[in-house]
């Protein structure tokens, strides 16, 4: 009889056992799902009403096989980069992943130092009485991509946090810190895909499974999203995509 009561004492411990290894499991399956959810949208960039071009012309055009936004800088001659936006008003953004497909390249009429430059902007705010944004930006310079300067190919990718840390002030006070290279093509589709959380931010391009640009001093807190083009740019954008 002494036998039988630890037999049935040992079965019943390792039963507890199985029970609070089972609790555990589901408690984490619960966390890492139910409470951290990631919800993927996908943006439009077919509806004028919902979007703010700024010194851009927009248009709705089929561009090597896929619909796209056709975004070309309509800014004034000699206006620095940086105000050529189609800021997305339904695109509130603090945390997550954005991802798109673009390209860049010069316009026929634009000048020498034109680049084809593309990209996206986020944490976009507008100061209504200046009518002017703060934002930050990742951009990439499609020529640089193969150029046959070692320097301008470094140079081929952009962080700038809008106004107060243009392109030029960052390369004078952090040289090659914000910028990097990557293999582009001008016109050619791009993948891209931006990570930020807090003040940190990852540019990836092509689906790979590294950033070739990290920033960790993001200055920027929250705000809309926005198409990026620079001086003498066409640039055409599609698929995008934002994860929170």
């Amino acid at each position: 009889m002494q036998r039988f009561w630890q037999e049935l004492r040992f079965r019943a411990r390792k039963l507890i056992k199985q029970s609070v290894v089972l609790l555990i499991a589901l408690l984490t399956l619960a966390l890492s799902t139910g409470f951290t959810q990631v919800k993927t949208t996908t943006i439009p960039l077919d509806n004028p009403s919902e979007m703010q071009p700024r010194h851009v012309k927009t248009e709705q055009v089929t561009y090597k096989g896929r619909k796209a936004l056709r975004v070309t800088d309509a800014a004034p001659a000699n206006v620095a980069d940086g105000i050529q936006l189609v800021i997305l008003n339904q695109t509130e953004f603090q945390d997550g992943v954005i991802e798109i497909e673009l390209t860049g390249e010069p316009a026929a009429t634009a000048g020498e130092g034109a680049r084809g430059f593309v990209g996206v902007a986020f944490r976009i705010n507008l100061d209504a009485a200046k009518d002017a944004a703060k934002y930050e930006c990742f951009y990439l310079r499609p020529t640089n991509g193969r150029a046959d300067d070692q320097v301008r190919r470094n140079h081929t990718t952009q962080y700038i946090s809008y106004p107060d840390f243009p392109w030029n002030r960052l390369r004078k006070e952090f040289p090659e810190k914000y910028e990097s290279y990557v293999d582009l093509v001008p016109g050619e589709w791009t993948k891209v895909k931006i990570e930020v959380r807090g003040d940190k931010a990852r540019l990836y391009v092509h689906d790979a499974p590294q950033p070739v640009l990290v920033v960790n001093e993001l200055k920027q807190g929250q705000g809309r999203i926005a198409l990026w083009v620079g001086a003498g740019t066409v640039a055409h954008f599609s698929n995008l995509r934002v994860s929170k």
